[in-house]
């Protein structure tokens, strides 16, 4: 039976950390979690996703990110885009979004919402499989967008054999499987990862991987379903926390946007048949995010996200540079420009993608796909780039940073004074450091350097498929052309 629409649209960020509370099985650091909303190296994760679920409430923030249909406001990220103009509203959200934490709380609402709008909004390629599995996912749809549901999602399954995945199959003994078949739905059993912001969402989509071989021995592995997090069964493995309570003083991102990651156990987990949305059809599996443009409309929000992380660490080398006097130094300022190179690139491709804007066959509309590949295959490179300009700027001042409790003790006359640059104050220098030291060589900061590399999937691979799909043939010709004078 269809999802029920009992929600009003977007929820305040006291709701959705009432919804946590909800007895899901999250393991972190050798214990079960009891509540997220409370453990030390969670609740700060989760109260500033809250605390960005209420600015949808607040002016001006909700007017570039809602739209209000039939009497009720919706997350904008929900908005089934019919003009080229929902695509830069669209956009706009996005953006608005990442900026709130400069790009560093990656796995926003708005990555999953995207994902089921464009199913939703073209639903009938899921009924190539049965027909009731397109009325499932609008139905669903219905249900996360009416409930401000935060989504988090699993793609991959663990890897047992080297050999064996790059076959495009999966092991028996780990992979997520179907291992029985009810009135009430499929049984499913295995482990998914990496569910980035796992035990911090409501429901767990679980997606096929595109590179599923599509032979009868796979049928069991290809399907596409959603459920809540606290379904019985499924159990959440975190691993370690990157906040580890210190004051936001000493740890300015780590402490407010750690946004876990965790593998995904399905413990003989029984899923509806309302919630699956494919089965037991890989190649149909292997086309969903390509023949529903989900995978534009992520990528969408990716460059929107990237284009703010970006901007932030310009601003913070300018900043860093601006401490000393450094920003007078022509080579300084060189490497400073090849940040904001990079800035510029990404907005362009952006704006580029949006102003190009195309209409599907479904007959929505959607950001040219050209520019939004070309950045998610250049920006894994791009990112560790940033990262290393801030080392090198940064050199040993990321290493001298004192804490904030170092100025209220004993040696706080040392502090102040030794500290201090011509331009900045001795709190204000080490605050400055200290952030461009969680950007730069924290834990917190090798994650979200690892997270870039391998955001969409293995840089070869991508790199792989932007060449099929790039336009070969008419630049060909024109070599051609020149050779027969």
């Amino acid at each position: 039976m269809p999802e029920k629409r009992q929600g009003n649209g977007i929820r305040r960020g006291a709701q959705y950390l009432d919804g946590l509370r909800d007895g899901r099985e999250v393991w972190l650091r050798g214990e079960r979690v009891p509540d997220v909303t409370t453990h030390p190296g969670l609740y700060r994760g989760a109260a500033t996703l809250a605390a960005f679920m209420d600015r949808q409430f607040q002016s001006p923030y909700s007017e570039r990110v809602t739209f209000e249909q039939d009497g009720r406001r919706y997350a904008m990220s929900f908005l089934l885009p019919r003009s080229r103009e929902d695509v830069l509203r669209r956009g706009e959200a996005f953006y608005e979004w990442a900026s709130w934490s400069n790009g560093m709380f990656g796995r926003t609402p708005d990555y999953k919402n995207a994902s089921v709008t464009a199913f939703a909004a073209s639903a009938e390629f899921l009924s190539q499989g049965r027909p009731e599995f397109a009325e499932n996912m609008r139905s669903y749809y219905e249900f996360v967008r009416d409930n401000d549901k935060v989504l988090t999602h699993t793609l991959v399954n663990p890897t047992y054999s080297y050999a064996q995945a790059k076959d495009g199959r999966y092991s028996d003994q780990v992979a997520l499987q179907v291992v029985d078949e009810t009135d009430a739905g499929i049984v499913v059993h295995g482990a998914r990862l990496l569910a980035t912001l796992g035990p911090h969402a409501d429901e767990i989509e679980v997606f096929p991987s595109t590179l599923l071989q599509a032979s009868e021995d796979n049928q069991r592995f290809a399907f596409a379903f959603a459920l809540p997090v606290n379904a019985p069964g499924i159990r959440l493995i975190c691993r370690d926390s990157y906040d580890h309570g210190k004051a936001t003083f000493d740890a300015p991102l780590a402490s407010r946007f750690e946004e876990m990651d965790a593998v995904v156990v399905f413990d003989r987990v029984l899923v509806p048949w309302e919630r699956v949305f494919m089965y037991r059809d890989p190649a149909l599996c292997n086309k969903a995010f390509a023949e529903t443009n989900a995978v534009i409309h992520m990528m969408h929000q990716v460059v929107c996200g990237k284009l703010a992380k970006a901007e932030f660490i310009v601003g913070l080398l300018c900043a860093m540079a601006r401490a000393t006097g450094k920003d007078k130094d022509m080579t300084v300022k060189g490497q400073i420009a090849e940040a904001m190179w990079i800035a510029e690139t990404v907005r362009a491709f952006r704006y580029s993608a949006e102003q190009q804007a195309v209409q599907d066959r479904y007959g929505n509309w959607m950001p040219l796909r050209r520019p939004l590949d070309t950045s998610r295959n250049l920006f894994p490179k791009m990112y560790p780039r940033l990262i290393e300009l801030v080392q090198l700027l940064g050199s040993s001042s990321l290493m001298a940073t004192p804490c904030e409790a170092d100025f209220g003790n004993e040696i706080a006359a040392d502090v102040e004074r030794y500290f201090e640059t011509m331009n900045l104050s001795s709190r204000d220098r080490v605050a400055l450091f200290r952030l461009a030291h969680d950007v730069a060589v924290s834990g917190f900061g090798n994650r979200q350097v690892l997270y870039e590399r391998f955001f969409f999937g293995p840089q070869n691979v991508m790199a792989s498929v932007y060449f099929d799909l790039y336009d070969r043939d008419a630049m060909i010709g024109r070599v051609e052309q020149l050779l027969a004078g």
